[in-house]
């Protein structure tokens, strides 16, 4: 029988987006290891509330020493999100680690994502689900619980508008859909939000009822048949991204948790700049742990 494995994590796998953020709030402060210490700071702070921790490839293998014994380690098999062909936007792979050595490190859960566009050429998307397959091939002969995030996008139009808000839902339950093809072995699927709630009656422009929204909920977890949902923050401010796992939970979708990163600590990072790591790790014991137990109680 499948078993199904229920996550709140927190992630921290950005990369050199963040070190830049934080170079710029920490200003003549800045040193080489600001990004290990935001990050080691945030595992110390929060894990005790988290089922998992989401760490990057690059600075992960120096943090696992942090993680408590309930809190396992979850590891992105990615370079660098910030650092990928504007081309083709195919996920570069780290060149330093492979699949083997994620179990040799005592990591037992994988995650790897894609920018998919599902009107994108059949070409280019299948070199994508195929480098999916391999990953996916790679995590079942090591035993690893493979977790893999697609993230949508249009070949001419932009997010945070109404055009693209219209054709959301439908890019998340095609994507969804063609991410949890079998042959391509996902464990569970780490998906955006199908509306923004920038568009929807009641939080912003009424470009979608609430009704349609709560059914582009439905239609899209539908869409990932026998894989686990988890719903991803997607860079939201945490009271939209808290709004829309309760909307999720209005649905009655059957999802699994959530992989939450910037929603919960983003804020921290200017407060690394002015206070330093006392002041980081107050705002977490506090603010960051309010965040995360109010997104915890969602899923009770």
């Amino acid at each position: 029988m499948k078993q199904s494995l229920n996550i709140n994590g927190v992630a921290i796998d950005a990369g050199s987006g963040l070190g830049a953020a934080i170079q710029q709030a920490r200003g003549d402060d800045a040193t080489d290891q600001d990004v290990l210490i935001f990050k080691r700071a945030i595992i110390t702070e929060l894990a005790s509330l988290a089922s998992t921790i989401l760490v990057d490839a690059n600075m992960g293998p120096d943090l696992l020493a942090d993680f408590p014994p309930q809190c396992k380690p979850m590891m992105a098999y990615e370079a660098d999100v910030y650092h990928i062909s504007d081309d083709d936007r195919i996920t570069v792979l780290p060149d330093h680690i492979a699949l083997a050595d994620f179990p040799k490190m005592g990591i037992s859960h994988l995650k790897f994502f894609m920018y998919y566009a599902p009107d994108d050429a059949h070409a280019l998307n299948r070199r994508k689900l195929d480098l999916i397959a391999q990953i996916g091939e790679g995590c079942a002969e090591n035993g690893l619980t493979f977790l893999l995030e697609p993230l949508v996008y249009h070949p001419t139009l932009a997010p945070g508008t109404a055009e693209y808000a219209r054709i959301k839902p439908n890019l998340v339950r095609r994507a969804t859909a063609d991410f949890a093809r079998p042959e391509l072995r996902a464990n569970v699927l780490k998906v955006e939000i199908p509306v923004d709630l920038n568009f929807v009656d009641g939080f912003g422009e009424p470009e979608m009822s609430r009704d349609e929204a709560l059914a582009a909920f439905r239609s899209a977890a539908a869409a990932a048949g026998d894989c686990d949902l988890v719903y991803l923050s997607a860079g939201v401010t945490f009271p939209r991204f808290a709004a829309s796992l309760k909307m999720a939970s209005e649905a009655e979708v059957d999802f699994h948790g959530f992989m939450c990163g910037r929603a919960i600590w983003s804020d921290g990072i200017e407060i690394f700049g002015r206070t330093g790591e006392t002041g980081l790790r107050e705002w977490l014991q506090k603010e960051g742990r309010n965040r995360l137990a109010t997104l915890n109680q969602i899923l009770e």
